[in-house]
C-alpha cells in the first residue's frame, strides 16, 4: 500500500523537496498508525523545511512537527482503529517522520485523545504554536498572574504563537499589549483581543540600565534574543516571562538584576516533551478559552504542495496567524 509525502532529501548539502508515494513499509517503527487528515505549519517546520538548526541529521526525511487524524492500525492499548488523535511534539518530524503525510507511524504514548468540541482541522489551526502559547499561558498564571493584575505583552503577537497567546489571554479577562513590526495586522490584533499594540522596535533595543522602569504583569515572548533581555529589565515585580521561541535569536545578554532585585521569573516553555498531565490539560484550557469563531478567522487552509513556499515566508515574519494543511 502507498501513499503521499512530502519528502525532504539532501542533494549536495541542498535540501530539496518534493511529493512522493511512499510504500507504508517504509514507515518508522511505532504502535499506532494514524491516517492523517490535517497538519500544520510552525516556526520550526520552516527551519526543518529548509535544512537549518541541524534539526534533521538523516534523509530522506517527511517532515511535519504534529497532525491530527484516525487512528488506522494499533498494537497499543490505550488506542483502537477509529479514534481520533493529535500529535505535537517528542521530536517528530525532526528525529522521525512527520505528519506531511496521508500516514504516520508513532508511539501510542506521544498521541492525546481529540478534544471534544475540536475537529482535526481545529485542532491542527491551534497546533504546537498555539499549544505553547496554552503552555506559556498555564505557567505564567501558575506562577501568580491573574486578571486585573496589569499589561500582559504578547511579542512576536501576530505570528502563530503569538496570536493564541493573545486571544487566550484575552478571553481569560487579561489585559493584552501586542507587540509587532507589522502595521497591516494591528486590526487583526484588536480582533483578537489586544487592548494595545506597540512597535516591535520599542522592544529590540538593549536596554541602557540593568533595570528600567517596571511595566510588565507578565509576558509570553516569541521572540528571544535582545527583545527578551529588554522585557526582563521592565517587569514588575515578582512578574514573570514565559519564554517560547527564538525568532529574533537564541542569545541572551542580561543581568541579574531583573531577578535578584525585583524577582523576576523567567520561565522555560518546552511543548516537545511536555508530560502529558500538563498536555491534557492545556486542551483543556484551549477548548474552554479559545473562542473558534476567532481561530477560524486567524487561519489560512493550503495544500502539501505550498509548504515549500510557505516554509520560507514564516521564517521571513511574512506568515499571519495559523496556517493549516490538509492533507
Amino acid at each position: 500500500m502507498t501513499f503521499t509525502a512530502l519528502v525532504l532529501e539532501d542533494r549536495d548539502g541542498n535540501i530539496r523537496s518534493s511529493l512522493q508515494q511512499l510504500d507504508e513499509a517504509s514507515l518508522p517503527p511505532g504502535d499506532v498508525t494514524v491516517r492523517v487528515s490535517h497538519s500544520t505549519l510552525n516556526y520550526k517546520d520552516g527551519l526543518i523545511l529548509n535544512g537549518l538548526g541541524r534539526l534533521v541529521r538523516k534523509y530522506p526525511h517527511v517532515p511535519g512537527v504534529d497532525f491530527a487524524g484516525e487512528v488506522e492500525e494499533s498494537s497499543h492499548p490505550a488506542w483502537k482503529r477509529g479514534d481520533k488523535a493529535i500529535l505535537t511534539g517528542w521530536r517528530v518530524g525532526e528525529n522521525q517522520w512527520g505528519g506531511y503525510a496521508e500516514k504516520a507511524r508513532v508511539n501510542g504514548e506521544w498521541l492525546v485523545p481529540l478534544p471534544a468540541g475540536l475537529s482535526p482541522a481545529r485542532a491542527m489551526a491551534v497546533g504546537t504554536a498555539g499549544f505553547t502559547a496554552a503552555l506559556s499561558v498555564l505557567a505564567l498564571e501558575r506562577h501568580g498572574l491573574a486578571p486585573g493584575a496589569g499589561e500582559v505583552v504578547v511579542t512576536g503577537a501576530a505570528g502563530g504563537l503569538g496570536s493564541v497567546a493573545v486571544a487566550l489571554l484575552a478571553a481569560s479577562g487579561h489585559t493584552v499589549t501586542a507587540s509587532t513590526g507589522r502595521l497591516d495586522t494591528h486590526g487583526y490584533l484588536r480582533e483578537l483581543g489586544a487592548g494595545k499594540i506597540i512597535d516591535r522596535a520599542g522592544l529590540a533595543t538593549a536596554p541602557d540600565k540593568p533595570l528600567l522602569s517596571e511595566r510588565w504583569a507578565g509576558a509570553v515572548d516569541a521572540v528571544g534574543g535582545t527583545t527578551l533581555a529588554s522585557l526582563l529589565a521592565q517587569m514588575r515585580y515578582r512578574a514573570s516571562v514565559a519564554a517560547c521561541g527564538l525568532a529574533g535569536g537564541s542569545k541572551l545578554e542580561t543581568t541579574v538584576f531583573p531577578f535578584i532585585i525585583r524577582g523576576v521569573y523567567l520561565l522555560g516553555i518546552d511543548s516537545v516533551m511536555a508530560p502529558m498531565p500538563e498536555r491534557l490539560e492545556a486542551w483543556a484550557r484551549i477548548v474552554r478559552d479559545l473562542p473558534l469563531e476567532l481561530l477560524d478567522r486567524m487561519t489560512t487552509t493550503v495544500g502539501l504542495k505550498d509548504l515549500p513556499e510557505l516554509g520560507s515566508r514564516i521564517l521571513k515574519g511574512e506568515v499571519q496567524g495559523r496556517v493549516v494543511v490538509e492533507i
